[in-house]
């Protein structure tokens, strides 16, 4: 399926039932009173964060949702029925907003957790709630309030704890195929990964965390060129970045140094938050070096960008030193986790006190 991560849609929640205007009839009761029964709420419209999903590519296609609206009240002070509510059903880490005014309307994160986007009309108020002493036969009712309706921008930013991010062809794809279960394409061309993967990295028992691979940064990203920096809000909810950098005779641009400032440049141009999260530099493509030169070039790159962070050095075709990256990985993410927050123990209740003594009555004289 193909992967979408943005779409916008109509939303259009059910009007009130207007109420109704209806006066008894009945044998032998000529003048009977109003008897005409309110309308039914319109149906409203949520959002509910599916797990099984991973794209808006439903949504594609069909772009306009409109619940059911409440049927108007009738005779014999019957309510009308309320309109049902209509549940459209997204991946966990879509945020909602209002593509007209911008506005933050919430945000998906828990599975099965449910967000109101257009509320339902109030239902409309029938003759009989009008009579009165004075007007004993009311002719007027209130209509029922229309549904809200508004066009939803939907984003998915996928929820991952640690990020990949370099040039086209750094060895992104190769290291989370390497790592996790996740199977992305691999091929020696530019922009092989289109599309954001995600891969599960199990280090130990009852130890894991998710790792995102998004699509190669190049120079003028945010610009629009090559894919451009839209994937780079999947990379939001992240608490750890990974710079990849080809440092092979073979790269691409034969510059890892500029390649690293290139995507620091890019990631302060859409985000100067994103640009302050702690970051690891990894070198990769390890194996295609000459084994006396390995330290020396990891010395060499770490000198010129002055580097004062982690760095590692592997090679994630062959699998040399991605175990240790991955560990260090997991222990880096338990300590970046907030600490517990401490329960204070109940209040002791005071002891119960014993009732007084009942003494015997007396006997009588």
């Amino acid at each position: 399926m193909k992967f979408v991560d943005e779409v916008i849609i109509r939303v259009e929640a059910g009007d009130g039932g207007n109420g109704g205007v209806s006066f008894r009839r009945e044998k032998y009761i000529p003048f009977g009173g109003p008897d005409g029964g309110d309308g039914g709420d319109g149906g409203s419209i949520y959002l509910q964060a599916d797990p099984e999903l991973n794209t808006l590519a439903d949504y594609r296609f069909t772009r306009r949702f409109q619940a059911e609206a409440g049927q108007k009240g009738m005779g014999s002070n019957c309510t009308g029925r309320s309109g049902a509510d209509l549940i459209a059903v997204v991946p966990v880490g879509t945020v909602a907003y209002d593509a007209d005014t911008e506005e933050l309307i919430g945000d998906l994160v828990e599975p099965g957790q449910r967000l109101l986007v257009a509320q339902g009309g109030f239902h409309g108020l029938g003759n009989t709630r009008y009579k009165s002493s004075v007007n004993r036969t009311p002719r007027q009712s209130k209509p029922g309030t229309p549904g809200e309706q508004r066009n939803l921008r939907l984003e998915l930013k996928v929820i991952a704890d640690v990020g990949l991010l370099g040039m086209p062809n750094a060895g992104k794809s190769t290291l989370i195929r390497a790592v996790s279960a996740a199977r992305p394409k691999i091929a020696d061309y530019p922009f092989t990964t289109l599309h954001p993967n995600l891969g599960v990295v199990r280090v130990g028992w009852l130890q894991s965390f998710v790792m995102a691979d998004i699509p190669g940064l190049i120079e003028g990203a945010a610009e629009g060129a090559g894919l451009g920096i839209q994937f780079l809000r999947h990379l939001s909810r992240t608490r750890l970045l990974l710079h990849l950098v080809d440092v092979s005779p073979y790269s691409d641009s034969g510059d890892p140094v500029r390649d690293v400032e290139i995507i620091f440049g890019e990631l302060g141009k859409y985000s100067a938050e994103l640009a302050e999260r702690e970051r690891w530099l990894v070198l990769n493509k390890l194996d295609l070096l000459e084994p006396e030169q390995q330290a020396a070039r990891v010395a060499e790159i770490s000198a010129a960008l002055h580097w004062t962070g982690p760095i590692f050095a592997i090679s994630a075709a062959t699998g040399e030193g991605t175990e240790a990256l991955m560990q260090a990985v997991m222990v880096r993410l338990d300590e970046l986790k907030p600490p517990p927050v401490a329960v204070e123990p109940p209040e002791e209740l005071p002891a119960p006190v014993d009732p007084p003594p009942v003494s015997e009555p007396l006997d009588p004289p």
